[in-house]
């Protein structure tokens, strides 16, 4: 393993981590319009702060006035996403010079990642020039945390290039596991599907909270478990996921009405409680079940991190989304999925031993 790679790429992995977490902010603090247009902010590389600066803003977009808050909150955030993208742009370039000397270097995901990059640079682009269009908030949303996801499996991909013969790899990890017995390898493969399908479950369920933020339908129902004081009440689903809103209204504030915001919200709900119900499950068999004792630790982080969650979905509700726990939501919806994506790529190499 190049360790001044992975550093690189463990690096790289924070820093999306940190752009989750301040893309969560700018959107939650409502500063996605912070700055009216994109790259820039007002037609300048930064906020407008200086009389020239802001009296040309003003000209320039005489129906926006200048908010000094929400427009930092928005170019902070693109100068770290920047960042992010040249770290990563520096890693696809090492990995193919490195891939001259080594041929074992992997240089596919480190291009994926470039490819990741550009399209979440029009995804961010669209969502200031589309006015928050709910369809490209979303996937502005779930593109971070798929470089996100992908920045994580770089690093465990490089963590395992084993600096040990492969069959002195693969006793190591037999020593640490289990012994081989008839059915060993059947029980291998029901647990990396049963990961492999959380990770799944887990992806659906961040789209249905994405879907819920982007349409600001997180507090339409002030009670919890109930809406209005019921379990299923009126909802308008056919309203509620119709991904093509038309392009050209501002989506500020959201534009669904109330009963399509309530089916957004309960939909988040009832995906909260499968999601809850299975993820739970497959964590209580990692921490205490005898077969899956080399996963333990990871079964305890992946249950608390969904209590955690949980909790703070009930709070944002109770406490009408407070802006500290909704951002905190939103990154522990992320290390929830990468403790997941840790298992299932964890399960798999102790598969190929077998």
């Amino acid at each position: 393993m190049d360790r001044a790679y992975f550093r690189l790429a463990f690096l790289a992995t924070c820093l999306a981590f940190v752009v989750v977490i301040l893309g969560a902010f700018t959107r939650l603090s409502d500063a996605g319009l912070g700055c009216p247009d994109w790259p820039g902010c007002y037609g300048q590389l930064s906020v407008p702060h200086t009389q020239s600066a802001l009296y040309k803003a003003a000209q320039n977009y005489p129906s926006i006035p200048v908010e000094q808050k929400k427009a930092w909150a928005e170019m902070v955030h693109r100068y770290f996403a920047g960042s992010l993208g040249l770290i990563i742009l520096i890693l696809a370039i090492w990995a193919l010079v490195r891939r001259r000397k080594h041929k074992t270097q992997a240089v596919i995901l480190p291009l994926c990642l470039v490819g990741l990059v550009i399209f979440q640079a029009a995804l961010g682009m669209w969502t200031v020039t589309w006015k928050l269009l709910p369809l490209v908030v979303m996937g502005h949303l779930l593109g971070g945390l798929a470089i996100l996801g992908a920045l994580w499996c770089l690093c465990l991909t490089l963590r395992r290039a084993p600096s040990v013969p492969a069959a002195s790899a693969r006793q190591a990890l037999r020593a640490s596991f289990l012994t081989k017995r008839e059915g060993d390898s059947f029980y291998l493969n029901k647990l990396f599907f049963a990961s492999l399908l959380g990770l799944i479950i887990i992806i659906l369920q961040i789209f249905l909270g994405g879907w819920t933020s982007s349409n600001y339908a997180a507090i339409i129902c002030p009670d919890f478990p109930y809406c209005n004081s019921q379990l299923f009440p009126a909802m308008n689903i056919k309203q509620a996921f119709n991904f093509f809103s038309p392009i050209g209204a501002n989506y500020q504030g959201g534009a669904l009405a109330a009963p399509a915001r309530v089916a957004i919200q309960m939909f988040h709900r009832y995906g909260g409680a499968i999601t809850g119900l299975y993820i739970g499950m497959l964590a209580w068999y990692l921490m205490f079940f005898r077969r899956a004792a080399y996963f333990r630790s990871l079964g305890w982080l992946i249950f608390i991190l969904l209590i955690i969650q949980i909790c703070l979905g009930m709070l944002n509700v109770l406490w009408h989304l407070p802006l500290a726990i909704a951002v905190a939501h939103n990154g522990t919806a992320a290390l929830l999925l990468l403790s997941v994506i840790t298992l299932v790529y964890k399960v798999q190499p102790i598969m190929k031993t077998y």
